[in-house]
């Protein structure tokens, strides 16, 4: 079927006048009138039978706009279906995040993101810094968002530093080293309880060791969390190394304590949201960047 002579034959059964769908269609009527013969030659059936001076439809006519509507709706839908993608208003967006800002920070941002674009589908997926980077580069993620340090990074991976933290050593606040300033030698005499390997918390603490050159801890309780890995500490056995993001509230509440180390530089931790490298970043990548970068 001729969808082009369809649509005009709408045109003319809704405006009621082939004048007026021309003015609608920005063509001139004798166009519109010979068309729609071609389209009833086309079709085999007639649309329109004189009635006075004017045409009416037949009743075919009339059945064929009914169902002729359904059409025209359909390729409304469409066209704003291919607009508001086009304009990053629609379809879906891959993110993957390592646990500290899928925990503390993600969940604002997509807020933020999604009330501004409804019918974008998110899928946020947590995991660790290894596999958080290996999903971005074999396009199984749109964006990572990264919390850790420079040689963690792929060369492969673009990256832009959003926000930066302190590292702390915390412990139960009824630990003998509770609110106390001691060398690292001493607090590494700890058990300590971390993330798996793979995690930046435990690729920082190790990187510690190595600039200071001292015996790393020993990792006496391993978790793939860190809201586990907090809740053991609390409970009393061990130490922790990790964000200043994560345990803040904990620490200002009396739940947990901070551990002071003498003689070291305090360790920072850099999030960052990462794409692919020499990739253009669709219009959703950019918008939810821009998000990110208006709430900080």
């Amino acid at each position: 079927m001729n969808i082009h002579g369809l649509k005009l034959f709408y045109h003319v059964a809704t405006t009621g006048s082939f004048t007026k769908a021309a003015e609608l269609l920005c063509i001139s009527q004798p166009a519109v009138s010979s068309q729609i013969k071609r389209f009833e030659h086309e079709l085999g059936v007639q649309l329109f039978k004189q009635q006075g001076r004017g045409v009416v439809l037949t009743e075919f006519g009339i059945a064929l706009t009914e169902k002729a509507q359904h059409l025209m709706a359909l390729e409304q839908h469409i066209e704003t279906f291919v607009e508001e993608y086009r304009l990053a208003k629609a379809g879906d967006l891959h993110i993957v995040s390592t646990y500290l800002p899928a925990n503390f920070l993600i969940p604002k941002w997509a807020a933020t993101f999604k009330a501004a674009n409804e019918h974008v589908n998110l899928m946020i997926t947590t995991t660790n810094t290894k596999d958080a980077f290996e999903q971005l580069i074999h396009y199984k993620a749109d964006i990572a968002i990264y919390g850790g340090g420079i040689s963690e990074r792929p060369k492969e991976i673009w990256w832009e530093e959003l926000y930066e933290d302190e590292l702390w050593f915390v412990v139960s606040p009824h630990h003998r080293y509770a609110h106390q300033t001691i060398t690292l030698i001493e607090m590494f005499q700890e058990p300590f309880i971390m993330r798996e390997k793979g995690s930046s918390m435990r690729e920082h603490l190790f990187s510690l060791c190595q600039t200071y050159q001292v015996e790393p801890p020993k990792i006496a309780l391993q978790f793939n969390g860190i809201n586990e890995t907090i809740r053991s500490v609390i409970a009393g056995y061990g130490a922790n190394f990790i964000s200043s993001l994560a345990v803040r509230e904990y620490v200002e509440s009396g739940q947990l304590a901070r551990v002071y180390i003498k003689d070291i530089h305090p360790v920072k931790h850099k999030i960052s949201i990462c794409t692919r490298k020499k990739e253009k970043q669709n219009l959703l990548v950019q918008n939810f960047i821009e998000t990110i970068k208006r709430s900080l």
